[in-house]
């Protein structure tokens, strides 16, 4: 599974990478409102909510789903600017339908129901639709979504005002704080771009982003099957300190693609991406009743097929079957010793499952 970028005909120079002060102060709102999605933050959000004033935080509740499982496309800038209020200005230029429709995307969880239809601004039967969707997902969705389809300019002064409030209640400082790490990493993504070229910025950006052999398509790997493209205009990759481990994208039709791209390990140690095709085979592998009882043996150690066939009664060709798709999902090592083949679970890789299958889910 594969977000894709095409990128034809774009010049290198179209490829951006420029840091976001809206883009990373979203960032620091999700941390805000999924703290368990970032273990290392945890104490910074509580410090950082206990010293809210009420009235702010409960403004960052009533509108937390524009930044909480997903973001809003308005909030990831094609073109970064240098300021918040910079930036939220060109947010203020954009259309009320096409705020809407982004804000009620990530409201509501179904673009489906949106996309190609007319607007719920216009369209009482797709108002109500949205309405009953963002309902079900909860009383202060609901709560939100009546207000920004009932008056738009309202909602939007008041996300805006939340946003330049947070910014002079704590992010202000935070970014000033993490401004040269930021600064450090455009700088050698522009150093590798001018010496080694878009391939290696890509994949020094994140190993789940890379660059197709014609140099036409940017690959994303992500649990999604979804493809954009540029239309010949630039395509903006935003470091972020807060955003750790999440691979946010702004992909949808008319908008700029944008990559927010986390950063606090060096290119060089970082460890590759877990492709999510390997994740998916090596749970399949697992799920097998035979394999199961087989892999118990093996992580206790070594064992020959006719080893495992005798203890567990089956035949040869059947454990030489379970072992192959094994040692497909890269679960089992093997050396020779004579002329037997001796197998054992490879206890790391099998350990790591988990932490792989989140960092694919959050990626």
């Amino acid at each position: 599974m594969s977000l894709t970028i095409d990128i034809s005909g774009v010049p290198e120079d179209r490829v951006l990478f420029a840091a976001s002060p809206l883009a990373e102060l979203t960032a620091a709102l999700h941390v805000l409102a999924v703290p368990e999605h970032h273990p290392g933050l945890q104490r910074w959000a509580a410090s950082t909510r206990a010293g809210l004033r009420a009235e702010l935080a409960e403004r960052l509740e009533e509108a937390e789903f524009l930044w909480r499982s997903s973001r809003a496309d308005f909030l990831l800038p094609g073109r970064p600017g240098a300021s918040i209020d910079e930036e939220l200005d060109e947010v203020d230029q954009i259309p009320d339908e096409v705020y809407v429709h982004s804000a009620l995307t990530t409201t509501c969880g179904n673009d489906r129901v949106l996309f190609g239809k007319p607007s719920p601004l216009k369209d009482p039967g797709v108002r109500e639709r949205v309405l009953d969707l963002a309902e079900a997902r909860g009383p202060r969705q609901a709560a939100f979504a009546q207000r920004l389809t009932a008056d738009p300019p309202l909602v939007r002064a008041r996300v805006r005002r939340t946003m330049e409030e947070c910014g002079q209640a704590f992010f202000a400082d935070a970014w000033l704080r993490i401004g040269p790490r930021l600064t450090a990493d455009l700088r050698l993504k522009a150093d590798l771009l001018a010496r080694r070229g878009l391939a290696e910025a890509l994949t020094a950006a994140s190993p789940a982003v890379s660059l197709d052999h014609a140099g036409q398509r940017i690959i994303i790997d992500k649990l999604q099957d979804n493809a954009t493209s540029t239309l010949g205009r630039a395509v903006a990759f935003v470091p972020t300190v807060f955003g750790h481990p999440h691979l946010v994208t702004v992909h949808a039709p008319g908008w700029h693609p944008v990559v927010q791209y986390p950063i606090g390990t060096a290119a060089s140690d970082a460890e590759p991406a877990m492709p999510m095709e390997l994740v998916q085979l090596r749970i399949e592998a697992l799920a097998h009743p035979v394999r199961m009882r087989l892999i118990r043996t093996l992580a206790r150690g070594a064992h020959t097929t006719s080893e495992l066939a005798a203890a567990w009664q089956l035949s040869a060709p059947e454990v030489s079957r379970h072992l192959a798709q094994l040692r497909k999902a890269g679960l089992l090592t093997a050396h020779r010793r004579g002329r037997y083949v001796l197998y054992e679970l490879d206890l790391p890789a099998t350990a790591a499952i988990g932490t792989d299958l989140i960092e694919a889910l959050l990626r």
